[in-house]
C-alpha cells in the first residue's frame, strides 16, 4: 500500500476546502487545520498556497499524460481522459479560475503544466535533450491555445460536451507535433 506524501495530504485537504469555499478565502491554516499539520510542515512543502495549487494540478496533468507510457494508451485516450477530468473537477478548476488573483493567475499554471508536460512527454519518446526551437514555439502556442479553451469551457463560454473538447485537442494539434503524440 501506498502512504500519501505531506504534498498529496495538503493537497487533498485544500481541495476538501475549496469544495465549500472560495480559493482566496482558505488560508494555509485553513488547510493545515483541515489534516491536522503545521504550518511549518505546509512551508516545508510549499511556498505558498499558490504553490500548492501549481503542484496539484500540474501533478494531475502528469498522471494523465503517463499513460501513454503504458502500452497501447494512445494519444486520443489521453485527450478524453483530460477532457473528463476537467468536466469532473469544473467546481474546482472554476474556484480556481475565478479565485486565484484573477483569470490569468490559474491560467498561467493551466499553460505551464501542459506545456512541461508534454515536453517531457517529446524528450522522451524522441530521446532528445532538448526541443528544437521550432517544436518548443509550435507546443508553446498549441498549450496556450488548449488552455484558453478549457477555461472557456469550464466558465461556460463554450458550450461542448467532452467528446467534442477531446476531438478539438486533437484537430488542433499542429502537424509538427503530431508524429511525438499520434505514432501508436
Amino acid at each position: 500500500m501506498k502512504r500519501k506524501s505531506a504534498k498529496e495530504i495538503l493537497a487533498d485537504s485544500f481541495r476538501e476546502l475549496a469544495e465549500r469555499k472560495s480559493i482566496a478565502k482558505i488560508t494555509v491554516n485553513d488547510v493545515v487545520r483541515n489534516c491536522g499539520y503545521s504550518p511549518s510542515t505546509f512551508y516545508r512543502q510549499f511556498e505558498s498556497k499558490y504553490d500548492l495549487i501549481a503542484w496539484s494540478y500540474a501533478r494531475d496533468i502528469e498522471e494523465q499524460l503517463d499513460k501513454m507510457n503504458e502500452g497501447d494508451y494512445g494519444w486520443k485516450q489521453i485527450m478524453s481522459d483530460c477532457a473528463r477530468y476537467f468536466q469532473e473537477q469544473k467546481r474546482y478548476l472554476t474556484n480556481l479560475l475565478l479565485h486565484t488573483e484573477g483569470l490569468d493567475s490559474f491560467e498561467r499554471y493551466m499553460i505551464n503544466a501542459h506545456y512541461h508536460n508534454m515536453k517531457k512527454h517529446i524528450l522522451t519518446s524522441a530521446k532528445i535533450k532538448k526541443l528544437p526551437a521550432n517544436v518548443e514555439l509550435t507546443l508553446h502556442v498549441y498549450c496556450m491555445g488548449t488552455a484558453c479553451l478549457n477555461c472557456d469551457w469550464l466558465l461556460d463560454k463554450i458550450l461542448a460536451t467532452t467528446e467534442e473538447i477531446a476531438k478539438t485537442y486533437e484537430d488542433a494539434m499542429p502537424e509538427l507535433l503530431r508524429p511525438f503524440f499520434f505514432s501508436k
